[in-house]
């Protein structure tokens, strides 16, 4: 389900990317983002990922966490990079 939620997500208008953390206890971090409140609002609003998230809470996740946040700036270090 969350390869679909990613490729569905990358249909969406306004979807910039994702990132996903899990620690070997299982424990995850995934993070979408988005252009702008209302794209986030018609993700949200999405019948497909409202069908997941009611799976999610059914039965996968003990569970979860939603928060929306804006960045205001974003820096990135990398010795990799010339």
């Amino acid at each position: 389900m969350s390869a679909r939620m990613q490729e569905l997500a990358g249909q969406q208008a306004g979807f910039l990317g994702v990132e996903s953390f899990r620690s070997p206890a299982g424990t995850g971090v995934t993070i979408s983002y988005w252009k702008d409140l209302s794209s986030i609002q018609a993700w949200r609003e999405n019948p497909e990922h409202q069908t997941a998230q009611q799976l999610g809470k059914q039965q996968w996740y003990q569970d979860f966490t939603i928060e929306v946040a804006k960045i205001e700036t974003a820096c990135h270090f990398s010795k990799d990079e010339s």
